[in-house]
């Protein structure tokens, strides 16, 4: 006798069973995984292959840089200025108001806004160590109900009107503000107490969540902290407190441990008050996860994949790299962070690696030179970097300190 599946629910997150057999997509478009991010290749009108970050947390689709041998053909009525995380003034761009985005042969998405920075800002080709365009933004949910399965690296689309979701999956109410997606989750924080927040999906911050510190609802910060870069927003560089709270959940899919941040509270001052979310749930969380995102039906559908148990770390050395020229590999500091390993060993911006635990660089990719950073040991990590032609050897502690 078969043993009838039984789902489990929280009440207060309004889940319900799903149980239905799937529908066919009518594309598919498959993805790279470069560190947490999803990375497409699509055309915009008439123009050859650019790849893009898929980024939720932007409405439109931003191109950030044209390399040489892209050619694309856009037509611009204004110029805008456009702000987001970042202390800085307004970011200028292009506007260009009417495009189509060529997903594959079968597929177009049309009537696309699409933003040109004048000064690229995010030198993400660098950043990632492969070619990035630039940012594919919240409005790419529109047009079609998107499933992105990180277990076989694939983006699908179906039409709503017959869409049946594949088993599996539960799902949860969706909001939807000025075309960008939220949903609630619960965090536990040090005290051992659920707090429901409401949380903006961001597949374009390679974190696992932030939260704001301005209002009395705000979560409190762990004690057993550190401070860092958290990175670059739109509006400038973005910097806070690290930290593990003991869960964030997704209805009774409990994340443990995860690092989180806490951003200063000038660089989100604006969005605390211009909105009532509590933060932003970003890529390496939602990346746990195969997703269904309904925008006609307001619905976020959840299944947790390979990558659910993955334990959640950060950057203990407290150093940040990226390639010295896009696409060429030679890797160069361009951060280090106050206090941290790095600091007190005395690395510094513009240094180049050499080797990691006697190991040539030059034979790494840029995501497993980050690995290295981001890995607890007793042992100190050996490295070899050359500043000004000279080869010199440098320790880094990388006891965890949170």
């Amino acid at each position: 006798m078969q043993i009838p599946r039984i789902f489990i629910t929280f009440i207060f997150l309004n889940l319900i069973p799903v149980v239905w057999a799937g529908s066919r997509p009518v594309a598919t478009l498959p993805f790279d995984i470069v560190g947490s991010y999803v990375v497409v290749t699509i055309r915009i009108n008439n123009s050859g292959p650019l790849r893009f970050i898929l980024d939720s947390g932007v409405s439109h689709t931003i191109i950030t840089e044209l390399m040489q041998g892209d050619s694309i053909a856009l037509q611009y009525t204004t110029e805008r200025n456009i702000r987001g995380l970042g202390g800085a003034l307004d970011l200028k761009a292009y506007l260009s108001p009417v495009n189509t985005l060529h997903i594959n042969k079968k597929l177009k998405l049309e009537n696309k806004t699409v933003f040109v920075l004048e000064n690229d800002i995010f030198n993400l080709s660098r950043q990632t160590g492969t070619k990035i365009n630039g940012l594919l933004g919240a409005d790419f949910f529109q047009d079609f109900i998107v499933n992105i399965d990180y277990n076989t690296r694939k983006i699908r689309f179906y039409k709503p009107d017959n869409f049946k979701v594949p088993r599996g999956y539960g799902i949860m109410p969706m909001y939807i503000e000025n075309q960008k997606m939220y949903i609630h989750l619960s965090v536990m924080e040090t005290d051992e107490r659920f707090r429901t927040i409401k949380m903006l999906i961001d597949t374009g911050a390679e974190l696992s969540a932030w939260f704001q510190t301005l209002t009395n609802k705000a979560i409190n910060i762990p004690e057993k902290s550190i401070r860092g870069r958290i990175g670059e927003g739109l509006s400038g560089e973005v910097k806070g407190v690290f930290a593990r709270v003991p869960q964030i959940c997704i209805a009774n899919f409990c994340v443990k441990n995860p690092v989180v941040v806490f951003p200063d509270s000038s660089t989100i001052a604006e969005i605390v008050r211009n909105s009532d979310r509590d933060g932003t749930i970003g890529s390496q969380l939602l990346s746990r996860f195969n997703l269904i995102i309904n925008t006609f039906d307001k619905k976020f559908y959840f299944k947790p994949n390979s990558k659910f148990n993955t334990p959640c770390r950060y950057n203990i050395a407290g150093l940040e790299v990226a390639q010295a020229v896009s696409l060429l590999p030679q890797i160069e500091v361009v951060n280090v962070w106050e206090n941290s390993p790095a600091e007190r060993a005395g690395i510094k911006i513009g240094d180049v690696l050499n080797e990691i635990n006697y190991e040539k660089v030059f034979m790494m990719s840029l995501q497993e030179v980050r690995g290295y950073f981001e890995r607890a040991s007793r042992r100190p990590l050996h490295i070899t970097v050359q500043r000004e032609g000279v080869q010199i050897p440098v320790q880094l502690d990388m006891k965890a300190k949170i």
